[in-house]
């Protein structure tokens, strides 16, 4: 089955699913930040099938987020390893991690700590502000229109709510 694309949404999320939002994408991502760059070993850990496996590969090759490196030359056998962009998306996953901890635990609890190197104490990843260092949260946070706002597939509606707010305060001054 086909999944809806989000290559014309004109959203950052948009954008950033219709590059790893595939099912089991995120998953790889994971297993390749924790060292795992072959393909073997991704499939036999995922447990997911040789032609998937391949296609999300490809997909995050494309997308630059994983570079192939070869290994072996007879026959060519290439690692996987995160690139600048994908080394970026970890912070994402931990955050989702960190999420799922909370929320949707596994039995017996999180399978995963996380270890600060900098410090060596164990954390829960959270998103802060770059300004200031505080937490940021859905109540504290107001989401304003940025310069490549504009009125499209997925910011119809806000871009219109926007451009109100914006008159409806014009007209107030």
């Amino acid at each position: 089955m086909q999944r809806t694309s989000f290559a014309e949404m004109h959203c950052s999320i948009g954008q950033s699913l219709e590059r790893v939002g595939e099912w089991w994408t995120p998953l790889i991502v994971r297993d390749i930040y924790l060292g795992l760059h072959r393909f073997d070993d991704i499939a036999e850990n995922l447990g997911i099938s040789r032609n998937l496996l391949t296609r999300r590969l490809e997909a995050l090759v494309t997308n630059e987020i994983v570079e192939r490196r070869p290994y072996q030359e007879r026959p060519v056998r290439y690692e996987y390893h995160l690139t600048t962009a994908g080394q970026e998306l970890v912070p994402v996953l931990m955050a989702l991690m960190a999420w799922g901890d909370k929320w949707a635990t596994p039995v017996g609890g999180p399978p995963v700590r996380l270890a600060h190197n900098d410090c060596g104490h164990q954390f829960t990843p959270q998103v802060c502000c770059s300004a200031c260092g505080e937490p940021a949260t859905a109540t504290n946070v107001t989401a304003r229109p940025g310069p490549g706002a504009a009125s499209g597939p997925g910011t119809k509606v806000l871009a219109r709510r926007s451009a109100l707010a914006i008159s409806e305060q014009d007209a107030e001054s």
